[in-house]
């Protein structure tokens, strides 16, 4: 399987629907299993911002190009090309203030409700 960034960005924004008059800024690359990858440009919808809700599962962001400001929950961090990002399911998150060329690749994974590690008691 492949995603192709190239096709996949020439693809955005998707078609208007919902809470998105002007295009959706997200398209869907490739799924497996519990696994999708999408490509999110959030400058393609041309509301100028990411209205995202908290998903279901896992995320995983990896930054293709531009820069951006992020909210995980109440922490605010500046992210760029190259960077990765983890948001546990259901966790509120967006981008701010990002660049017009800002391309993220999104990753979810795992079960509803995302993974949970379990913790052994010491003896």
């Amino acid at each position: 399987m492949k995603a192709d960034y190239q096709n996949l960005l020439a693809a955005l924004p998707q078609p208007a629907e919902g809470k998105y008059p002007l295009g959706t800024p997200f398209v869907r690359g490739l799924a497996h299993g519990s696994m999708s990858v999408e490509l999110f440009a959030p400058a393609t919808s041309g509301i100028g911002q990411d209205i995202q809700q908290p998903h279901t599962q896992d995320e995983l962001y990896v930054v293709h190009c531009g820069h951006s400001a992020f909210w995980l929950g109440k922490e605010h961090l500046q992210v760029q090309s190259g960077d990765v990002l983890f948001v546990p399911a259901g966790t509120p998150h967006h981008f701010e203030d990002f660049s017009p060329d800002f391309v993220t690749w999104v990753i979810f994974y795992g079960c509803t409700g995302g993974e949970h590690t379990i913790q052994s008691k010491a003896p």
